[in-house]
């Protein structure tokens, strides 16, 4: 196996431990286990838990930025783009795995203790709003709605998560239709 296998090995497995424990509670030795290295090869690959994190961290926002552009894309007009965000969030809240965003979560778990992590999780929040900023403008709308839109879908994100069902996009995407309409409404006159 190849460094970048070991590396993706090492990284992937970390992301499925975090998600499901927390980054604090797993140890290097239960992450070396799982991911089926030695200690050595684990502290070659990477020199210290919080890059491990950082690592982590951009595997999601890949992940995000890949699947929310995915499903985005396939919608047939802009305002139904903008819907297709919360047609991603209820795929994304039927998960299994899914425990709320991973960049709350580490922020809320880490950002007080390491800046690194509170700026990456700020970097990739503001990315998601500077996407639904253009697909906003992209209908149309006036700058207002952006930010709304985003805000709905993080409240999304963090209710799906602690109620533990999926019912939070469906309802988020019907207040976001209202919005929208409103939005385009104005725009228009």
């Amino acid at each position: 196996m190849d460094i970048s296998e070991v590396r993706s090995r090492i990284v992937a497995t970390a992301d499925g431990l975090y998600n499901a424990k927390g980054i604090q509670s797993v140890g290097m030795d239960e992450l070396r286990t799982a991911a089926g290295v030695s200690l050595k090869k684990l502290y070659q690959e990477f020199p210290s838990k919080g890059s491990i994190v950082m690592a982590v961290l951009e595997r999601r926002h890949q992940s995000w930025t890949e699947g929310l552009d995915a499903t985005v894309s396939k919608a047939a007009d802009p305002r139904a783009k903008l819907l297709a965000i919360f047609d991603y969030l209820a795929g994304w809240f039927c998960q299994d795995s899914f425990r709320g965003c991973g960049f709350i979560n580490s922020f809320a778990e880490l950002g007080a203790v390491s800046p690194e992590v509170a700026e990456y999780a700020r970097k990739h929040k503001e990315s998601f709003q500077q996407y639904v900023a253009g697909l906003a403008a992209d209908a149309g709308a006036p700058p207002y709605l952006a930010p709304q839109l985003s805000i709905l879908a993080e409240g999304a994100q963090t209710t799906a998560a602690i109620a533990g069902t999926p019912d939070a996009a469906g309802q988020a995407r019907q207040a976001a239709e209202v919005l929208i309409a409103a939005a385009l409404g104005q725009a228009g006159t």
